[in-house]
C-alpha cells in the first residue's frame, strides 16, 4: 500500500506551524516540520517530498536562499515549491520567488478555501508522478522479462537450427546440411575455378555388425568412427557429413583427386586402427571402411550430381576389390549422370542412367 505523501512545512514561528497542520489537516499526508532554513535542507536530505511549503522571511536564511540551494541539488530540484509570506503580493516579490524557483507564491493570512485547492493540485500530480513511475518500474522490468525471453527464444532458434543440421546420433553433419555445403562450394568452386572433390565412405559390412553384436554396439560404433572423423587433423574448410546409417561423405574445397586419396587413405588407416572388433564373417578381425574419391573443377552447365554420383562409383569399385580399400574414379563428361547397375550382391538397387 503507498504510504501518505510528506510535506514540508517550513516556518520559523510555531504558530504559523500550527495554522498549517490545522489547513493541511484534512488532507492524508505525513508533515515534517521545520523552523529554519537550513532544517528544511537537512530534512530534504533524509525524505522524498510531494510539496514544501515555504516561509520567505528567516533569520539566517531565508526562503529565497533554500529555494535556490534546493534547485541545484539534483535529489531536490522536482519538488515543488509553495512560497508563503506576510510581504505584499508585488509584482517584485512574486517575480523573486518564481524566479528562486518557487511554483506558487501565497500571501498571509491565507484563503483556507484557495490554499485547499492549491494543495489538492499539488497532491494529485504528485500521486500522478508516483503513478507513472511505478509504471516505468513495471515497464522496466516488463521490457527486462521480454528481453530475457527473446534471449532465450534466441538460444533455442539456435538449438533447434543446430539440431536441424546435425546427426542426432554422431553429431555430425546431417546430409539435409551436407547438400547445402556441397551447393555453396559447388558455386564458390565454379566461380573461382579450382577443384574440389568427394569422399564417399562405407563401413564395411555394417548390417552383419548390427546382426553379431546389436544395435546398441552398432551405434556405440558409428560414435566411435565419427568421433575419430572429428579429430582428424582436417582443414576448417573441410566438411564431414554421416548421410545415411552406416554411410559419411567428406567435401573437400580446393582439392584434386590425389589430395582426396590421401585423405581417404588417412582416414581409413585410423578406423582400422581403431580396432574395433567385427564379426568373423565379415573376413576381418576390425571394422573397416570402403571409400570412392572424385574431384573436378566445375564450369557452367556442368551437373553438381556427377561429382557425387562419380564418388559413389568409385566406392562401389572399393567394395568390388574386397573392401577396406579407397578407389577414385575419373569424371568423363560433367554434362552427364550415370548410375549404372551395381551388382553387388548386399546392394541390389536397380540404377538407371539419365542424360541431363
Amino acid at each position: 500500500m503507498l504510504a501518505p505523501p510528506k510535506i514540508l512545512i517550513v516556518d520559523d514561528r510555531i504558530e504559523n506551524l500550527i495554522t498549517l497542520d490545522h489547513l493541511l489537516s484534512e488532507f492524508n499526508v505525513t508533515l515534517i516540520r521545520a523552523t529554519s532554513g537550513e532544517q528544511a535542507l537537512a530534512h530534504t536530505l533524509d525524505n522524498d517530498f510531494a510539496l514544501v511549503l515555504l516561509d520567505v522571511r528567516m533569520p539566517t536564511m531565508d526562503g529565497y536562499e533554500v529555494a535556490e540551494l534546493m534547485r541545484g541539488n539534483k535529489k531536490t530540484r522536482n519538488i515543488p515549491i509553495i512560497f508563503i509570506t506576510a510581504e505584499s503580493s508585488a509584482d517584485a516579490n512574486i517575480f523573486k520567488g518564481y524566479q528562486s524557483g518557487a511554483v506558487d507564491y501565497l500571501v498571509k493570512p491565507l484563503n483556507a478555501d484557495i490554499f485547499s485547492s492549491k494543495i489538492s493540485v499539488f497532491l494529485q500530480l504528485y500521486e500522478q508522478k508516483h503513478a507513472l513511475h511505478q509504471k516505468n518500474i513495471e515497464f522496466d522490468h516488463k521490457l527486462a522479462e521480454l528481453e530475457e525471453l527473446q534471449q532465450q527464444l534466441e538460444e533455442t532458434n539456435q538449438q533447434l537450427l543446430m539440431l536441424s543440421t546435425l546427426d542426432g546420433l554422431t553429431g555430425l553433419v546431417n546430409r539435409r546440411k551436407f547438400d547445402e555445403i556441397f551447393s555453396d562450394e559447388w558455386q564458390r568452386a565454379s566461380r573461382s575455378a579450382t577443384a574440389m572433390a568427394v569422399i564417399m565412405m562405407d563401413i564395411d559390412c555394417f548390417k552383419m555388425f548390427n546382426d553379431t553384436f546389436g544395435h546398441q554396439q552398432g551405434d556405440n560404433c558409428l560414435l566411435s568412427v565419427a568421433s575419430t572423423l572429428k579429430g582428424m587433423d582436417l582443414r576448417h574448410l573441410d566438411k564431414i557429413a554421416r548421410i545415411g546409417g552406416e554411410e559419411f561423405a567428406v567435401i573437400l574445397p580446393e582439392t584434386d583427386s590425389n589430395g582426396a586419396m590421401l585423405v581417404a587413405e588417412r582416414i581409413r588407416k585410423t578406423i582400422e586402427a581403431l580396432k574395433i572388433p567385427h564379426s568373423k564373417a565379415s573376413g576381418n578381425p576390425w571394422v573397416t571402411a570402403s571409400f570412392g574419391v572424385s574431384s573436378i573443377i566445375p564450369h557452367r552447365g556442368c551437373n553438381p550430381r556427377v561429382l557425387m554420383e562419380t564418388a559413389d562409383r568409385a566406392l562401389y569399385e572399393s567394395k568390388h576389390k574386397g573392401r577396406n580399400c579407397c578407389s577414385e574414379k575419373q569424371i568423363i563428361d560433367a554434362n552427364i549422370v550415370s548410375i549404372e547397375l551395381d551388382a553387388e550382391p548386399m546392394i541390389k538397387q536397380k540404377r538407371l542412367i539419365v542424360a541431363i
